[in-house]
């Protein structure tokens, strides 16, 4: 069984300029949803939602660790399909200088290359609607 990609794609420019039309309302959404998808890919049970209350509760303090995370989950995403990506480091950077948004940004336009390569509309080491967090994980690469 494959994995479901469905409601993982979103615009990026339209992701951002609803951040900004929401004063930053919407960009807590969208970080639930990206966590969210990262979480499903990697067959982890999710903590979004934990994770964005620590970062509230914490004054911001926790959100520059969730970056890390979100990096990390990511780099994983693309690992269990056959390539190499960690941008954690980067995106701890752009958070410490309040460069959120970019990092939102940079992490739907990743995701939505990733759903490509696991639907097999891109490259990657899976057939259509093969891919990995789902199954006795007989099909991840590591």
């Amino acid at each position: 069984m494959g994995i479901n990609t469905f409601g993982m794609r979103r615009s990026v420019g339209l992701g951002v300029v609803l951040s900004i039309v929401t004063c930053g309302i919407y960009s807590f959404y969208w970080l639930y949803q990206l966590l969210s998808a990262h979480y499903r890919l990697n067959n982890q049970p999710s903590n979004a939602g934990m994770d964005l209350v620590l970062s509230l509760v914490t004054c911001g303090i926790y959100f520059i660790y969730l970056m890390y995370k979100l990096g990390k989950l990511e780099s994983d995403s693309y690992r269990a399909v056959g390539f190499t990506k960690d941008d954690s480091i980067l995106y701890v950077i752009l958070s410490i200088f309040s460069m959120s948004i970019v990092v939102y940004a940079i992490v739907q336009s990743n995701l939505n290359s990733l759903c490509d390569k696991i639907d097999g509309s891109g490259p990657g080491p899976f057939s259509p609607g093969q891919g990995p967090g789902y199954g006795n994980g007989s099909n991840m690469q590591f």
